[in-house]
């Protein structure tokens, strides 16, 4: 779903120690484990991250996973990854322009006519690369009042179950004006998503869901990860996720304030935006595949590495389903994060995913991740 636009991340004091013992220190990820109970401390009940260099791997936990048992949180404990779903299905886009399948440069109206239209929405000057790299102008569904009153709000409790179909969606977005024209801006829209799933499924006569099984999940052995669907539980092992429903994706929560267990949920409503479900394993093994080349030719994971700036964000841009960070050190991170009802989660890599992190947090208010992603990647 809606991800938070990641600005520069936390600056960490500098180390008064020796270079052996920062050395030593990075090397048991003492820095990210710190970062990691801040940000537990101040907010969400609990939280795992999952840490990778070469072939070495350091997992990280904090508070609980389970308010109700008092249950700690597992490193092999699933969650819903919320946007980090849009690396996954811009990567099978890649690879159907990789077999001639379609161009990037193809219009939505070539694969979808007349889907997008009404209100200044015109999908014959609207390029499928556009969609990926969020320069469509098409307005986000997730940003209508109404939808975020009932996904969002205590409302959410009364209409948790229910299905969204992509053209219930769209037609939503459509209600809107476009944010600007095709090409002229960058603003972070999940209806561009839900049309990319439609897209896939008119290119190969299967689901998207489909296509990310058959492409990425079982030739990579993602046994952990799933596209659920419909289906509104969490299959394997996994803790519960938290909200304080207070109207906004991932907002600040009201301090206090009720907090309600929202593990339960058809996310539907989400779809090719944000509906899949993974852990901390699943998610480095795929990007460390996909930086690799693994997954997708040269050319076209340099494609998918090609960004276009944000304005007045100058440590942050965004390529077709990649976000890039500059982070307080210098050093460069490739990855997503993602927000859902009561999960929160980034996976970052360095370009050549020989370093990659994976995070969840189990609530959605004053979720500070970014912390930890700096001083994993930066912190002695």
């Amino acid at each position: 779903m809606a991800a938070a636009v990641i600005t520069a991340g936390l600056t960490l004091p500098a180390s008064a120690a020796g270079t052996e013992d920062a050395s030593a220190r990075r090397s048991e990820h003492v820095a990210t484990q710190a970062a990691l109970e801040s940000v537990v401390h101040d907010g969400p009940p609990g939280g795992i991250v999952l840490a990778e260099l070469g072939p070495t791997a350091w997992a990280g936990r904090a508070g609980t996973a389970n308010l109700a048992t008092g249950r700690t949180p597992r490193a092999d404990d699933r969650f819903r990854v919320g946007s980090i779903t849009k690396t996954f299905v811009a990567t099978v886009l890649l690879q159907l322009e990789e077999e001639g399948k379609l161009s990037l440069d193809d219009t939505v109206d070539h694969w979808l006519p007349g889907l997008v239209a009404g209100n200044g929405n015109d999908g014959s000057k609207i390029r499928l690369r556009q969609l990926l790299n969020h320069t469509s102008g098409i307005y986000s569904y997730t940003e209508d009042d109404t939808f975020k009153q009932r996904e969002f709000s205590t409302d959410f409790l009364q209409h948790r179950y229910e299905t969204w179909t992509p053209r219930r969606i769209v037609r939503l977005a459509m209600t809107h004006q476009p944010t600007f024209a095709p090409g002229h801006d960058w603003s972070y829209s999940d209806t561009n998503y839900v049309i990319a799933s439609m897209v896939i499924q008119k290119a190969t006569g299967h689901s998207y869901a489909h296509e990310i099984e058959q492409r990425i999940l079982r030739p990579l052995h993602l046994v952990s990860t799933s596209v659920p669907g419909t289906r509104v539980r969490i299959p394997g092992p996994s803790g519960r996720a938290y909200s304080k429903l207070t109207g906004e994706l991932a907002g600040p929560g009201k301090p206090g304030g009720a907090v309600y267990d929202v593990t339960e949920l058809n996310p539907s409503f989400a779809g090719a935006a944000g509906e899949m479900i993974s852990n901390g394993r699943d998610l480095n093994r795929f990007y460390r595949a996909l930086f690799s080349g693994r997954l997708l030719k040269d050319r076209q994971l340099k494609e998918m590495m090609t960004t276009v700036p944000i304005e007045n964000l100058p440590n942050f841009s965004y390529g077709l389903g990649l976000m890039k960070m500059t982070l307080s050190c210098g050093t460069e991170v490739w990855g997503h994060n993602g927000g859902i009802q009561g999960s929160i989660s980034q996976t970052m890599a360095t370009a050549d995913g020989d370093h990659v992190l994976s995070l969840n947090f189990n609530g959605d208010w004053n979720v500070h991740e970014q912390r930890v992603v700096d001083a994993e990647f930066c912190g002695a």
